[in-house]
């Protein structure tokens, strides 16, 4: 039995459904510029930590963003550089921010 030629579009996707979210993007964007911990995030691009929350955890499962804990707080930050590669090319094609100075 072969394996199906279309499984290898399976990691791509999962990137780009991570990405599929425009609350997602700008906490890409911010969090590619530097770390953050998540009561200063959810402040940053206004939603709840709950909310903010459920948003990490997908940006997470893909891969896409980093944990470090200290003490009781949660720091995370993007740990990809294909999240840079497209948080740029979204701002040539789009005119969207591509850093935390435009975003704010």
């Amino acid at each position: 039995m072969r394996d199906d030629p279309g499984s290898v579009f399976n990691e791509p996707a999962l990137f780009l459904q991570a990405l599929a979210n425009g609350r997602r993007l700008h906490v890409l964007t911010l969090l590619n510029q530097a770390e953050w911990d998540v009561t200063s995030l959810a402040a940053a691009v206004g939603l709840s930590q709950s909310a903010l929350s459920q948003h990490l955890a997908k940006l997470k499962a893909a891969g896409l963003v980093t944990i470090r804990r200290e003490a009781q707080t949660i720091w995370y930050r993007c740990n990809s550089k294909a999240v840079n590669d497209i948080l740029m090319l979204l701002a040539l094609k789009f005119h969207v921010p591509a850093d935390t100075s435009e975003a704010a």
